[in-house]
């Protein structure tokens, strides 16, 4: 398997030389040239492997530059029930007739983004051991990204983490879970502005291609494609619990800022899993949603970012978006580049409504999308805990709003949890009055020191604070 950039660079490169870097040279994202075809056999014969096992099975599609006893090792060592909770890893129940909720957050850091960034840490460690190198990873996070990177990375040999995050714009619970780390290797930048410029600063470090090779960078935002990768074996996890024995079609439904969750559900669907509809559930920011609903992609300025309840998604600018539209477009680096390089950098928008790709984007892909408020996830929420004695969280509520709009008949509908509810305490307690439960390890976190440094949105005073903590 080789891999190349959505924006036209077609140099082949191998999935450990994409692990380490990241963001493609020509400031693009790469994906596999072909997506592997699974078939109904397979799917049979995956069906009732531990999680573990699928995570190799489906993994080894895409990589081939690990010995296969070695990338076994690495998924068994990541899929515990010591570090997941339960024999299952992601165990699927049924909410109501037709839904049901994946519980994906009972990783170190209780959010979904565990679910791929254990084994990117073990990733890492291992290849940088074979390579006898270093890695600076910088990333950004708009509240889960960076916890479940820095839990995930501690303590590991030959990488330091630089994660840049929004001043303020997180939940208190995800502040105190990055901030309390004292661990020699994490770095903590709180950026004065809102995650995109987080992200633009991520981005922009990484282009300056002289800076990125002096100081090895490296990513694990899921731009990182590793990270995707990983994050395609749940989709087939839920997929057979949700269908049991039998051959049929699953609908999964997706809380999406960035895009990386969902477009994980695309490569899924794209190797041949019977996925029928792909639903983006967004929140107020709801740059997706009009995409879908529209064709129009517009960008939108940090004052124009609302602050709100489901802050993990409070996002402009959907980085995974690009790989999607590369795949939408027929897989044309050059109009992927014009898009999102010349029409973006130009007016900050571009217009598919009359091209005939973005009907595909319904009828070949599979996507639909919804947008939630506040009000809703309130709404959502008190509904689920009355009826279900069931409390989630103010993102996976966004997603079970979505779903209810989107139900087949027939069809299973799979909402991907995205974190426990007392990542966001507050609103739960707005809902409900009450804080909900916690984590015996997590009593008392928000009180821990902190370790945390503020910096301007510039990147060049990111570059000379990674330059100053990497002698």
């Amino acid at each position: 398997m080789r891999y190349f950039s959505t924006r036209g660079d077609q140099t082949p490169r191998r999935f450990c030389d994409i692990l380490l870097e990241g963001l493609a040279p020509d400031g693009g994202l790469y994906l596999p040239t072909h997506y592997p075809q699974v078939d109904a056999t397979q799917l049979a014969q995956w069906r009732t492997l531990s999680y573990a096992d699928l995570a190799f099975e489906i993994l080894s599609l895409y990589i081939d530059d690990i010995p296969a006893e070695e990338l076994h090792a690495l998924c068994v060592k990541t899929y515990t029930p010591e570090v997941f909770g339960t024999d299952e890893i992601v165990p699927l129940r049924e909410l109501e007739d037709g839904v049901y909720l994946e519980a994906l957050s009972n990783g170190p850091t209780l959010a979904f983004k565990d679910m791929a960034m254990q084994l990117l840490g073990n990733l890492f460690e291992y290849e940088l051991g074979r390579r006898g190198e270093e890695l600076n990873i910088l990333g950004a996070t708009s509240g889960d990204t960076g916890s479940a990177a820095e839990y995930a990375m501690r303590g590991k040999k030959g990488v330091r983490v630089f994660m840049t995050s929004p001043d303020g714009r997180m939940s208190p619970f995800q502040q105190a879970q990055m901030f309390s780390l004292q661990d020699a290797n994490i770095h903590n930048i709180a950026i004065d502005g809102v995650f995109d410029d987080c992200q633009d600063i991520v981005k922009a470090v990484s282009n300056d291609l002289a800076f990125k090779r002096k100081y090895k960078i490296g990513t694990v935002n899921s731009i990182n494609w590793a990270r995707l990768l990983a994050q395609v074996v749940y989709y087939f996890a839920g997929y057979f619990q949700a269908t049991g024995s039998n051959d049929r079609q699953v609908s999964f439904t997706v809380p999406s800022g960035n895009f990386g969750n969902v477009c994980a559900g695309h490569v899924a669907r794209m190797m041949g899993l019977p996925i029928h509809t792909l639903v983006v559930a967004t929140n107020e920011n709801d740059v997706l949603d009009e995409f879908f609903r529209t064709g129009v992609y517009r960008v939108r300025s940090a004052a124009d970012t609302h602050e709100t309840s489901s802050p993990s998604m409070d996002i402009s600018k959907a980085s995974n978006f690009e790989r999607f539209v590369f795949d939408l477009l027929g897989r044309s680096g050059e109009r992927t580049r014009a898009l999102f390089e010349t029409e973006i950098g130009r007016t900050g928008r571009f217009d598919l409504s009359a091209d005939p790709a973005f009907a595909l984007a319904a009828t070949r892909f599979g996507f639909a999308s919804s947008r939630s408020t506040h009000a809703d996830r309130l709404a959502t929420i008190r509904d689920t805990d009355k009826r279900f004695a069931t409390l989630v969280d103010t993102h996976t509520a966004d997603g079970l709003k979505a779903a209810r709009e989107h139900i087949t008949p027939g069809v299973a509908m799979v909402v991907l949890e995205t974190a426990l509810p007392i990542k966001f305490a507050a609103t739960l307690v707005e809902a409900l009055g009450h804080e909900p439960s916690r984590p015996a390890r997590f009593e008392g976190i928000e009180a821990l020191p902190k370790r945390v440094v503020k910096l301007p949105r510039d990147a060049e005073a990111v570059k000379a604070y990674i330059a100053a903590h990497c002698d």
